[in-house]
């Protein structure tokens, strides 16, 4: 009887330390980012629904997540992101719709009590604040609305609104205080109307048409008719 053979082989399914180190700086040098991150400490758990890792790198290889939850098909994800181009940065992403709610308040009674309070505070302290429905509407909703513009110089302090066919303003009343100057054009038609009364007020009352465009009325007008005619 022969003496037992050894069929032991070197594992060759298993890349070695050397050629794995090959390949990451291999891949390394193909990045699309000069700056790609580089993490060998990050950790993860997770199993056919979802995974939470720390210290992942994105697809990009140019930012590094400090935490991050993903769902199976990464679509649906949370990630607090620690540098690179969203440093500090907190992103959620979801194919679906995204809650939030709150201001309940079950340990107070009064319905009043709970009115004035700040229940979801949103704030930027530098930078702007995007609220963009790309294929759909934006509704604000509340007893009250109330929109504030605070401004430390004359060219601050606006609130602009700009559309691309009508603005449309319903209320019972509508009332308008300017303090300095206050300004209705067109280039077109303006219609004022009032099927009651229409009261017009003004300490002097001046009307101009294109009457004065070639030669000036008794009573002047002709330079406002021109600034309004160049636009100003």
């Amino acid at each position: 009887m022969s003496a037992p053979t050894s069929y032991n082989r070197q594992n060759s399914r298993t890349p070695s330390k050397n050629s794995r180190l090959k390949s990451s700086l291999k891949d390394f040098k193909k990045s699309k980012y000069d700056t790609a991150k580089i993490n060998y400490t990050a950790v993860g758990w997770g199993n056919d629904h979802g995974s939470v890792t720390m210290g992942q790198i994105h697809k990009d290889s140019d930012v590094t997540a400090a935490v991050m939850l993903n769902t199976r098909d990464g679509l649906h994800q949370f990630s607090l992101d620690n540098d690179g181009v969203r440093r500090g940065s907190t992103t959620s992403t979801s194919t679906g719709s995204f809650q939030v709610k709150c201001g309940k308040y079950p340990w107070i009674e009064k319905a009043v009590d709970k009115e004035a309070l700040d229940s979801c505070f949103i704030e930027a302290e530098h930078g702007n604040i995007v609220i963009k429905a790309s294929n759909g509407k934006i509704r604000l909703e509340a007893t009250d609305i109330e929109m504030v513009a605070k401004g430390e110089t004359t060219d601050r302090g606006n609130i602009k609104m700009t559309a691309s066919e009508n603005i449309i303003m319903e209320s019972k009343k509508t009332l308008i205080n300017a303090k300095n100057f206050y300004k209705m054009s067109t280039p077109q038609t303006m219609e004022i109307i009032a099927n009651g009364v229409l009261k017009l007020y003004g300490k002097t009352i001046r009307g101009v048409t294109d009457a004065v465009d070639i030669k000036d009325s008794k009573v002047g007008g002709r330079n406002f008719q021109q600034r309004v005619k160049e636009g100003a």
